[in-house]
C-alpha cells in the first residue's frame, strides 16, 4: 500500500501504523532528508534478508545503515567513538550525513553475519525520526535506486511504488524525495575521511 504522511506534521495514527508494519516484519519505503530508503527493523533477521532480495544483494555485502533517531544510542552499536568524532556529529545531526564508525559486538549478532564497521545516519526528516522513535530502536536503510543510470534516484512516491509495491508492504509518501544522497564520513581511524561527497556541506565536517 502507499500511504501519505504529512512531512511536517506526521500524524500519529499513521506513523503507529508504520510501527506495526516493522513490528510485524514488514519492509517499507520512506522519505529522508536526501533520497528516498527501503528498511525494516533492525532486530527482525528476516525482514533484513527481503531488504536483500529486494537490493540482490547478499546480506554479508550489503552496505547497511541504521538510522537512529538521535545519537542516545550510538554507543549501542558503535564503539571507540573519540570525542572529536562526537562532537562533529552532535554538530550536523540531524542532517544529510552517513558516518562509518566501528561496530560494536551488538551488530554481527544483528545482521547475522561479520561486520566491523556501521553506518549511523541520523536524517533531519519528521517522518522516518518518529517512526524510529516509536519504535524504540534503528531502522536498517539502504537506498531506493533507480535502473536508469542517468536518473539514478527515483524520487517520486507514485514512481516508486509503481516499481516496488508487490516487493514491500508500504511506500510511504512524505513528498518528492531529493536525488543527492547523504555525504558519506568515515571516521573508524579517528579522524575523518570523506568517502562520498553528498547533500551534506563537509566544510561542516572539517
Amino acid at each position: 500500500m502507499i500511504l501519505e504522511i504529512n512531512p511536517d506534521n506526521p500524524q500519529e495514527k499513521k506513523i503507529k501504523q508504520v510501527v506495526e508494519c516493522l513490528q510485524d516484519g514488514g519492509v517499507i519505503i520512506f522519505p529522508t532528508d536526501t533520497i528516498y530508503g527501503i528498511g525494516c527493523d533492525l532486530f527482525n533477521q528476516k525482514a533484513i534478508e527481503r531488504v536483500c532480495r529486494i537490493k540482490d544483494i547478499k546480506p554479508n555485502k550489503m552496505n547497511l545503515s541504521f538510522i537512529c533517531y538521535d545519537l542516545s544510542d550510538l554507543s549501542v552499536y558503535a564503539k571507540h567513538v573519540s570525542t572529536p568524532v562526537f562532537k562533529v556529529m552532535k554538530r550536523v545531526l540531524p542532517g544529510p550525513y552517513t558516518f562509518i564508525l566501528d561496530s560494536s559486538t551488538k551488530v554481527p549478532k544483528i545482521l547475522g553475519h561479520s561486520k566491523k564497521t556501521v553506518g549511523i545516519r541520523v536524517p533531519n526528516n519528521g517522518i522516518i525520526r518518529n517512526i524510529v522513535n516509536l519504535l524504540g530502536h534503528p531502522v536498517i536503510n539502504t537506498s531506493v535506486k533507480d535502473d536508469d543510470l542517468i536518473v539514478e534516484y527515483t524520487t517520486d512516491p507514485e514512481l516508486i511504488y509503481q516499481k516496488y509495491k508487490h516487493k514491500v508492504d508500504i511506500v510511504i509518501d512524505g513528498g518528492s524525495g531529493g536525488n543527492v544522497p547523504s555525504t558519506i564520513v568515515d571516521c573508524t581511524d579517528d579522524d575523518f575521511e570523506i568517502v562520498r561527497e553528498g547533500l551534506g556541506d563537509i566544510t561542516q565536517i572539517f
